[in-house]
């Protein structure tokens, strides 16, 4: 199996997706990994989609309504930040936005002063502090020993300790199941009218089947216009999902429904 995820190594993203294949390359970006999966250049792509403390990963939800994909896995896993630099003397905290963002209250008690730098990835911020000595990563403190010469300034430091990201696994829309005990669509209903959000959700609350996410994302068409994506606890192949699917789709004949497809959940921790 060859996967491809979020890079360099050594990301949360590689964490994941170690789980899943053995053999794991990288790109700098979700929608390059989403692209590279749809084209069929890789069995797998592994993509972060949603954190406990930031919630949604934007990036994800619009590379998934712009390419035909299917999820085949979830992987929830803690993430557990620490404070990597050459030594406690450092001028810039550099890391992914998402990974300053969770350790907000941290920077801001601890070091006031730090100018704070978005990088690609965590990885690409350890990579920055491991040739810079005036810049401290935020990353799994297991990456200073990976990449030597960075010590632990500081660990635990997000701003939550039940800290976990949610990865969707992702493979080449033929792959596309019904069977898991969860699903996900995206939807574009090319609509907006007084009701509309609750039409959508009412085929599922009339058939008892609890949604565990709903997110808007603009379509890119014109203002107030939105793309929907949504997760539920059922599988595809039960018939109360396919009933409730069927009238989203009457719903949204003048635009389309996506299934992802249906998936099972794994918890790693590492």
């Amino acid at each position: 199996m060859h996967a491809v995820t979020l890079g360099p190594a050594g990301t949360y993203s590689h964490r994941a997706a170690s789980a899943v294949a053995d053999d794991v390359d990288f790109r700098e970006s979700v929608t390059a990994i989403v692209e590279a999966v749809a084209d069929g250049e890789f069995d797998r792509g592994v993509v972060p989609i949603e954190n406990s403390i930031e919630g949604s990963v934007t990036e994800t939800l619009d590379a998934l309504a712009d390419r035909e994909v299917a999820a085949v896995q979830e992987i929830v896993t803690p993430i557990q930040h620490a404070l990597l630099a050459q030594s406690p003397e450092f001028s810039v905290v550099a890391s992914h936005s998402q990974a300053l963002a969770q350790c907000r209250d941290f920077l801001e008690s601890e070091y006031p002063d730090a100018d704070l730098e978005a990088v690609a990835s965590t990885a690409r911020g350890v990579e920055y502090a491991r040739e810079n000595p005036d810049v401290a990563a935020i990353g799994h403190p297991a990456n200073a020993e990976e990449v030597g010469d960075l010590h632990v300034v500081a660990e635990e430091i997000q701003d939550r300790t039940s800290n976990a990201t949610r990865f969707l696994v992702i493979a080449p829309a033929d792959e596309r199941s019904d069977a898991g005990g969860k699903s996900s669509l995206v939807v574009y209903p090319n609509a907006n009218y007084p009701g509309l959000l609750l039409e959508l959700l009412e085929p599922f609350a009339d058939r008892d089947i609890n949604l565990t996410r709903v997110e808007s994302r603009p379509s890119g068409e014109r203002l107030g216009d939105y793309v929907f994506h949504i997760d539920f606890s059922a599988g595809l192949y039960e018939d109360r999902a396919q009933a409730a699917v069927a009238e989203l789709e009457d719903i949204a004949e003048n635009g389309w429904v996506r299934r992802l497809g249906s998936y099972d959940t794994e918890h790693v921790v590492y």
